[in-house]
Formats: structure tokens, C-alpha cells, sequence
């Protein structure tokens, strides 16, 4: 049973080129994101992790406000490469926003006084771990997706806009829609240098 595990997440890739055609259900989007954010592990478990997941007109304004953050920052020479880029993430259907409960991990760093300094590190490690799962079970429903970091740049514009807590700190932003080309062969670094075994 572990080769369909793997086999999905060998098939997870970075797709770049996607397009606004439905192939999957917004029901069934919302049910695999609810799935994992119940059932990817935690430190203690915290259940620090928070997702919105913004569809339609609600994933360009997100778009939108990336690129109006940045035209305020990068040079001008680079604003149509940086806006192109952008535009290739708005070109899907969705976005699913990671974030992280402060609340929650400070919660814990006050209880647990002695593990105060790895809770901020666990919290990353599950986010990291729902960021991976929620992005292998997309791939495996026919849809493409990558990961993007315009945080901390956009966070405040981010809470503002969808109202969100204070303590939910942004992480990562996760373009999501059908595929419109499928990347090349991975390359890999000798396993040699990257595995051990005793």
C-alpha cells in the first residue's frame, strides 16, 4: 500500500502554467484541505495551523494585492518580469493561504516553559507537513499547483482584507488550478551524499 503513497508524491511537482478550467469541484477542494488540517500531525498536538482558501475573484484579489505591493518595491526595469510571474499564479482558479496561530504556539512556549524556543520551530515543521500533503492530494485530484512566499510583504493587506485574527501569521501561498503543461524530468543529487544507512 505505501507504493500509491509514494507514487503520489512522486507525482507532486511545481506547476507553474495553469489555467481557471474547473476539473475539480470546490466541495471536493474544501474536503481535502479540511481532511488535512485534521489529520496532519502536530507538535503536542497543537493544531496550530489555520488555511483560507480563496476561489474565483477572491484568489485574484490576492494576486492583485501581491502585485500592487511589489510595484511599490521592485525596480521599475523588473516590474514586468515580477508582474508576469504574478499573473502566472492568477491564472489558476485558487489560492490556499497557510498560516500559523501565534496564539496557540505562545500558549504552549508559556505552558512549557523548558521547550519554549522549539515551539516556533515545530509549528513551521507542521505547517511544512500540511503545506506537502494538501499540495500531493491536489496533484493526485488532476490539479496543479506550487508554492509561493510573498509573506511577510503582504501579510498586513492579507488581514485586512479577509479579516483575519492578529495571532495568524502568514506562511505560505499555494497557486492551484488545472495544469496547462507538465514540467520536465526532476534531477537529483547523488543519494550518496544525502542518505545513510547503519
Amino acid at each position: 500500500m505505501s507504493k500509491l503513497f509514494l507514487d503520489a508524491v512522486k507525482a507532486r511537482r511545481t506547476f507553474y502554467g495553469l489555467s481557471k478550467d474547473v476539473v475539480v469541484s470546490e466541495d471536493r477542494i474544501k474536503e481535502i484541505v479540511r481532511e488535512a488540517v485534521d489529520h496532519t500531525p502536530s507538535a503536542f498536538n497543537s493544531q496550530s495551523s489555520r488555511v483560507v482558501v480563496l476561489f474565483g475573484e477572491q484568489s485574484d484579489k490576492l494576486w492583485n494585492i501581491a502585485k500592487e505591493t511589489l510595484r511599490k518595491r521592485v525596480p521599475a526595469e523588473n516590474c514586468a518580469a515580477t508582474e508576469e510571474r504574478i499573473n502566472g499564479f492568477a491564472s489558476g482558479y485558487g489560492t490556499i493561504l497557510f498560516f500559523e496561530d501565534h496564539a496557540v504556539v505562545k500558549g504552549l512556549q508559556e505552558q512549557y516553559a523548558s521547550y519554549a524556543d522549539n515551539f516556533p520551530v515545530w509549528s513551521n515543521q507542521s505547517s511544512g507537513m500540511l503545506q506537502h500533503v494538501i499540495w500531493t492530494a491536489l496533484v493526485a485530484e488532476g490539479l496543479g499547483a506550487s508554492l509561493q512566499h510573498y509573506n511577510p510583504l503582504i501579510d498586513a493587506d492579507v488581514a485586512q482584507t479577509w479579516q483575519l485574527p492578529g495571532d495568524w501569521k502568514l506562511i505560505a501561498q499555494m497557486p492551484f488550478g488545472k495544469p496547462t503543461f507538465v514540467p520536465g524530468d526532476k534531477e537529483f543529487m547523488s543519494q550518496s551524499d544525502r542518505v545513510k544507512f547503519f
